[in-house]
C-alpha cells in the first residue's frame, strides 16, 4: 500500500544503520571517558557562608547558598540525580514542619558525602555532625562548606572548568 504513495524525501525516516557500525572501540586511555567529567565546583569562604552574607542580605543568601551549593553537585557528578531547587525550597516553605528542613539537611550531608567519593577522597562529611551543627549557631553552613571546599581544593582549578571524576 505506501510503496505507492509518494514521500518527499525529507519527510522519509532515515534508514537505520548495522549494529556493527555502531560499535566502535575507543583506545583506553588512563583518563576519564567523557561520560566521567564534571564541572568544577566554586571556592567559597565558609564564615562568610555561615555569618557575613546571611547578615548582610538579612537571611536570604542562605537559600540562594543552598541553591547554589545542590546546583553545582548536580553539575559536579551527572551520574548521580541530585535535586536542585527542592531542597531550598522544601528550607523556604516548609521550614515550620520542623522536620523537612532537618531531613533536607541531613540529606545534604549524604550529597556532599556522595561528591567527595566522585572526587576520589576519603568521605569526610557526617550527615549527622551536620544535623546537630545546625542546632549549633546554625554552625551547618559553615561546615558543609568548608566540606564542599576540600573538593574544590583536590582540584585546584577556576570554577566551571571540566575536571575528571576519580571515584
Amino acid at each position: 500500500m505506501t510503496d505507492r504513495l509518494f514521500i518527499p524525501q525529507d519527510y522519509r525516516q532515515p534508514q537505520a544503520k548495522p549494529a556493527s557500525a555502531e560499535l566502535v572501540q575507543r583506545p583506553s586511555t588512563g583518563i576519564a571517558q567523557p561520560g566521567h567529567l564534571g564541572l568544577a565546583m566554586k571556592r567559597r569562604n565558609p564564615v562568610g557562608v555561615w555569618l557575613g552574607l546571611p547578615l548582610i542580605t538579612l537571611g536570604i543568601y542562605t537559600y540562594v547558598w543552598y541553591y547554589k551549593i545542590h546546583r553545582e553537585m548536580a553539575e559536579f557528578d551527572r551520574r548521580r540525580v541530585v535535586p536542585v531547587a527542592g531542597p531550598m525550597l522544601v528550607l523556604l516553605f516548609l521550614s515550620w514542619t520542623i522536620v523537612a528542613p532537618l531531613v533536607s539537611l541531613y540529606n545534604t550531608g549524604n550529597r556532599i558525602a556522595n561528591a567527595q567519593r566522585a572526587a576520589g577522597l576519603r568521605p569526610t562529611c557526617s550527615a549527622g555532625i551536620g544535623l546537630l551543627l545546625c542546632f549549633v549557631f546554625g554552625l551547618a553552613s559553615l561546615y558543609y562548606q568548608s566540606e564542599l571546599n576540600k573538593i574544590v581544593d583536590s582540584y585546584g582549578g577556576p570554577a566551571g572548568t571540566e575536571v575528571p571524576l576519580r571515584g
